[in-house]
């Protein structure tokens, strides 16, 4: 057998061996995206007026138990930020020469809150919140810079109520014409 056909024979073998090969086990790239952008809660929208929330109800007292066991190891034990951004704090900065992005300092809707801390939080886990532990992480983050009161309970109805301190803080894309 000459050199070549060895060479041949050995690059077949690699082939056949190697882990491109084994591929076909696992699913393509997108597919499994796919199918999970069909499941009920990939496809909850929640509007700025609540539309879309789920039922469910939490308050700040149970929101800093949630935060010190899933958020304070990213965002610190205060949420003042540590190794992700900080969430707490910096109320009224937007305007000084150090203006900090914080929720209560920055975002227009508590509803955002919402939507983005069960689509995308824990960042290892997201979606593993229920909606009860959501709402109460809510109150918690709101109640830490005085938004709203400790004591408050948040659910679909209460939530949308709430009023941001930036609320009116962004510029309409399209105002409304009269």
């Amino acid at each position: 057998m000459s050199m070549v056909s060895k060479l041949l024979i050995l690059f077949w073998l690699i082939s056949i061996f190697s882990p491109s090969y084994a591929e076909e086990r696992f699913q393509h790239l997108g597919k499994t995206a796919e199918q999970l952008s069909q499941l009920p809660q990939w496809n909850l929208s929640i509007s700025p007026t609540g539309e879309g929330l789920p039922e469910g109800q939490g308050n700040a007292i149970q929101g800093a138990k949630i935060f010190a066991n899933q958020c304070a190891g990213c965002h610190g034990p205060q949420g003042i930020g540590a190794s992700a951004e900080p969430l707490i704090g910096e109320v009224g900065s937007l305007t000084s020469d150090y203006p900090e992005k914080t929720v209560n300092s920055y975002w227009p809707y508590a509803t955002s809150l919402f939507d983005y801390i069960r689509r995308a939080m824990p960042i290892d886990a997201p979606f593993s919140l229920s909606a009860d532990e959501v709402y109460a992480l809510c109150a918690y983050i709101l109640s830490s810079d005085g938004t709203i009161k400790e004591g408050l309970e948040l659910n679909k109805e209460t939530l949308p109520q709430v009023t941001m301190p930036n609320r009116d803080g962004f510029l309409a894309i399209y105002p409304d014409h009269h």
